[in-house]
C-alpha cells in the first residue's frame, strides 16, 4: 500500500525501495522501519512511500488517512509475488505453534517441521542477501521462535558455502532450527528473566540440548546427524562448551556448523538480558576471540561469504551518517570501505567508534 511518511509506525516493511539523487537507495526494499529510519525518510521530504499490508509482527497494518492504490494490474489480473517477509513470518507463526504444542507434551512430528521450515530455507537460498537484516525481524517476547528459524536459515546458507549437497543442508538447517527444542521443556519465567541468572538457573538452561535430543530420539525419521547436532550445538572444538565437553573427534560437523549460526544470531539480535550488536562487530569478535573454539574452515566461509553479501549494502554508522559498502579486506572485517551517501567520501572504517557501523539499513 501507498501512505505518506507521517503514516508510517516502526515494524512497517517497505515493499518499494525509497531513491535519493544517487544510483543507490535511501532505504532499501524489505527493510524493517525503525523510529531511525522513519525520521530519515521524512527528513529526505519523501512524498509517498509503499509498505506491506502487514507489519513484521504479522499484524495487519491500519495506517491513518488515506491509502492510495498501489497494486500492479497485468493483463487484466493482479499480480503478486510472495516476499521473504511473508514466507519468514508463516515459517516463524508455524514453529510457535509447534513450539506450545512441545510444551503441553505433544510429540516432535518433522513431516510438520519440514513442512513449515523447508520452502524458507529454500527461498533464503535462493536470495541470500535477505540473510544481512533476518535479525532485525527478531523480537525480545518471541526471541526463542525468531532464533530457531533464523538459526536454520543460517546454518543451511553455511552449508550450501561448504558445498553440502542439498540433501546435507537441508538436514542443517532443520537441526538448526530444533536445536533449542528442548527450551519448551524449561520454565518460560525462567527464560524471560530480566536480571542474572542464578548458578543453578543457568545450569537449568544449559540441560536444553539433552532435552531436544531427547525430544527427537524417538522421532522417526531423524538421522543421527540431526541427533548429534541438536545436542552438540553449544560443544566447542576446545572442549569449553556444554553439555558433555565432548572431544572435537566426537563431534559432528553439522553441530559446528550450526554453533556459528547460532552465536551470530543470538549477538547480533535484540535479547532479554543482551543488546544486539553490529554483525560487522560480531563477525570481527567471533574470529579474533573465538579463534580455536570453532571449526577455522567453517568460521571462515561464514565469514567471508557473509562480508561479500555485504557489498552494496546501505549501513548507518553510529555518527548516524548513512553509508554503502564497497568493499571487505577478509582481514578486517569490522574495517570495510565504506562511500558516504551525503557526500561520496570513500575510505575505510577506522577504530574511531563514531565512523563505525551500528546496523544495515
Amino acid at each position: 500500500m501507498k501512505i505518506t511518511p507521517n503514516q508510517l509506525i516502526e515494524g512497517c516493511i517497505l515493499s518499494v525501495p525509497i531513491m535519493g539523487h544517487t544510483d543507490t537507495p535511501i532505504v532499501k526494499e524489505n527493510t524493517v522501519l525503525s523510529s531511525n529510519h522513519i525520521s530519515a525518510i521524512q527528513s529526505f521530504l519523501v512524498p509517498i512511500v509503499e509498505v506491506e499490508s502487514t507489519l513484521a509482527n504479522g499484524v495487519i497494518f491500519k495506517p491513518q488517512g488515506i491509502i492510495y492504490e498501489s497494486n500492479k494490474e497485468i493483463k487484466g489480473e493482479i499480480k503478486k509475488e510472495k516476499k521473504f517477509i511473508e514466507i519468514y513470518n508463516e515459517a516463524v507463526k508455524q514453529y510457535r505453534k509447534l513450539y506450545i504444542e512441545w510444551q503441553s507434551g505433544k510429540k516432535i512430528e518433522m513431516i510438520c517441521v519440514r513442512k513449515s521450515l523447508t520452502p524458507l530455507f529454500e527461498y533464503v537460498l535462493d536470495h541470500p542477501k535477505e540473510l544481512l537484516t533476518i535479525h532485525h525481524l527478531s523480537k525480545v517476547e518471541e526471541y526463542i521462535y525468531h532464533h530457531s528459524v533464523s538459526v536454520g536459515c543460517l546454518a543451511s546458507f553455511i552449508a550450501k558455502k561448504l558445498h553440502y549437497s542439498k540433501r546435507d543442508w537441508l538436514q542443517v538447517g532443520i537441526a538448526g532450527a530444533l536445536c533449542d527444542a528442548g527450551m519448551s521443556k524449561i520454565p518460560s519465567k525462567l527464560l524471560m528473566k530480566k536480571g542474572p541468572l542464578s548458578k543453578f538457573e543457568f545450569s537449568e538452561i544449559k540441560k536444553h540440548p539433552v532435552h531436544s535430543y531427547n525430544m527427537l530420539k524417538e522421532v522417526t525419521g531423524v538421522s543421527n546427524a540431526i541427533l548429534l547436532s541438536v545436542l552438540q550445538h553449544h560443544e566447542r572444538i576446545d572442549r569449553s562448551g556444554y553439555p558433555l565437553r565432548s572431544d572435537k573427534k566426537k563431534l559432528h560437523s553439522f553441530s559446528q556448523v550450526i554453533a556459528v549460526a547460532d552465536v551470530f544470531h543470538a549477538m547480533t539480535s535484540e535479547r532479554i538480558y543482551s543488546k544486539k550488536q553490529s554483525p560487522y562487530d560480531v563477525l570481527n569478535h567471533l574470529c579474533k576471540d573465538h579463534f580455536g573454539r570453532f571449526e577455522h574452515q567453517i568460521m571462515q566461509t561464514f565469514c567471508e561469504s557473509y562480508s561479500q553479501l555485504s557489498i552494496g549494502a546501505r549501513v548507518r554508522l553510529k555518527c548516524g551518517d548513512l553509508a554503502e559498502i564497497i568493499f571487505f579486506d577478509n582481514q578486517r572485517l569490522s574495517n570495510p570501505m565504506i562511500k558516504l551517501l551525503h557526500t561520496g567520501e570513500i575510505f575505510e572504517l577506522n577504530k574511531d567508534q563514531s565512523l563505525q557501523i551500528e546496523e544495515i539499513v
